[in-house]
């Protein structure tokens, strides 16, 4: 069953740069990974910092393997502490 994640992260005006500058290799990674269908984090045109967040995963392990690969990456680093919010649909046990 597709895993699917959809959400936003609220980016405080000074960490702007520093969060745009690691979603380059984030996505670039995220979206070379096993089972990664879809990967897209994009500037809300209408809400200053927020950052609008849509993944899609083959299954539960191609989803569970991507959330350890960025728990060890330096995009948790570079995005520590930054507030989200997501609705995860489709992950099993």
């Amino acid at each position: 069953m597709t895993v699917t994640l959809k959400g936003h992260i609220e980016v405080p005006a000074d960490r702007l740069e520093q969060i745009r500058a690691g979603l380059v290799d984030h996505i670039r990674l995220t979206r070379a990974e096993p089972g990664c269908l879809r990967f897209d984090v994009t500037e809300d045109p209408a809400i200053a910092g927020r950052f609008n967040v849509a993944e899609a995963f083959t299954d539960s392990d191609a989803f569970r393997a991507h959330q350890a690969r960025a728990q060890a990456s330096d995009w948790a680093r570079i995005s520590a502490g930054i507030p989200r919010d997501y609705r995860v649909t489709g992950l099993t046990d």
